[in-house]
């Protein structure tokens, strides 16, 4: 169980050489301040705190810093995922192609829809997919490649138009870890016909619970608005129709007014999250046992995922779990392989299908990472980590 903010974790004894710390740091935490909770307030004391005006305006900025010509804000990121593929009229038997590295939300919303999802390795080095087995996968039922901007590193989205351009394939972009990801001078989720990002609190910025999806097309994005609340096509006669099924599926203005002081400090939140990560740089070390992720334009820095080889350590990643948390510290394990969990092992995957994402799930740690965090936090979560693979932890 992970252990409250705040409250002291057990310590090792004194004469390990750690500095003592009265407070836990955690993997994860949010920057709220009087920025958001103005524009709260705001909104509460207007009496409109389900969507409206501070949504509809929510979106506006979002596609204004994006660079796309619409979006639309929703509940969750997962709601984007699901009324994006009905949207793009995914059918029960169709394929879509998605890496094994992600959430289970990317590859969940396929199955719900009665479709197939078609793993395909990643790139040992960025984690980002191989579009060269993109290409390979492609079969006589393939309608889509549903990429992952992970970590926020943008993904070869060049190669993977290539592969869709030659089979007649749509390509999807999960953009949730990629709030301020750019590629080519372009922010990503801006080129495709549909993208989607998160808001979720652990996420560059947040929303509390949040997502959107972004459109260049005009009337993709009017079908994602009638998906998104009930199927409601309302008339210019102010009259209403459900001709197709929709769902609930709004961001209210409560969370909205958080997304938009968010938004304004988004370039900051981004910047600070690249001066941690050179400090990370510049204290960890590169060996046969650590495997640092790689660096590259672009990148927003969602995640610092580091990649540690127990066996030849001699310690299991609960163990170093373990040990980090005694130096109060949490870390994350960003992701466990998603074709090795029970409901996708019905499609027939198994261990040794995709050995570079099972080689990451399971030696991955992700290293706390955030705005508030200081120059001493990274200090201290770099002092423990080298301390654990010299063995003197």
């Amino acid at each position: 169980m992970r252990r409250p903010e705040g409250e002291a974790p057990a310590r090792r004894p004194a004469d390990r050489g750690f500095r003592a710390r009265t407070a836990f740091l955690p993997f994860s935490r949010p920057t709220i301040g009087q920025e958001e909770i103005d524009e709260v307030v705001d909104s509460l004391r207007s009496g409109w705190i389900t969507t409206g005006p501070k949504a509809e305006r929510f979106e506006r900025e979002f596609a204004a810093f994006t660079g796309a010509r619409h979006a639309l804000a929703l509940s969750s990121a997962t709601a984007g995922l699901h009324i994006g593929l009905i949207a793009l009229g995914l059918r029960p038997g169709d394929e879509v192609i998605v890496p094994p590295l992600t959430w289970a939300a990317t590859v969940n919303m396929i199955e719900l829809l009665g479709a197939r999802p078609v793993f395909v390795d990643v790139h040992p080095g960025t984690l980002q997919i191989d579009e060269r087995q993109v290409e390979a996968a492609v079969g006589e039922r393939t309608v889509g490649i549903l990429p992952v901007h992970f970590g926020g590193a943008p993904c070869d989205l060049e190669a993977l138009r290539r592969v869709a351009a030659a089979a007649g394939l749509w390509i999807f972009e999960d953009a949730a870890h990629g709030v301020g990801t750019r590629l080519g001078g372009r922010h990503v989720g801006t080129t495709e016909k549909l993208s989607v990002f998160s808001f979720h609190p652990i996420k560059n910025m947040t929303t509390i619970e949040g997502g959107a999806v972004a459109s260049n097309d005009e009337v993709f994005i009017k079908r994602l608005e009638q998906l998104r609340f009930h199927g409601i096509d309302k008339g210019s006669d102010g009259n209403i129709d459900v001709a197709a099924w929709g769902g609930k599926m709004n961001l209210p203005d409560v969370n909205a007014a958080v997304g938009l002081a968010q938004l304004a400090r988004l370039d900051g939140f981004n910047r600070r999250r690249r001066e941690l990560v050179q400090q990370y740089f510049r204290r960890l070390s590169p060996s046969d046992v650590l495997v640092l992720p790689a660096d590259g334009k672009g990148h927003s820095w969602h995640m610092f995922c580091v990649c540690i080889d127990h066996a030849a350590l001699g310690k299991t990643r609960a163990g170093l779990l373990s040990l980090f948390s005694e130096h109060g510290i949490s870390v994350g394990t960003h992701y466990p392989a998603m074709h090795l969990f029970s409901l996708y092992r019905q499609f027939g995957y198994g261990e040794g299908d995709f050995p570079v994402a099972e080689k990451i799930g399971a030696q991955t740690l992700t290293l706390p990472l955030f705005p508030a965090m200081t120059e001493a936090d990274v200090e201290h979560v770099c002092a423990t980590l080298t301390a654990i693979l010299s063995g003197r932890l």
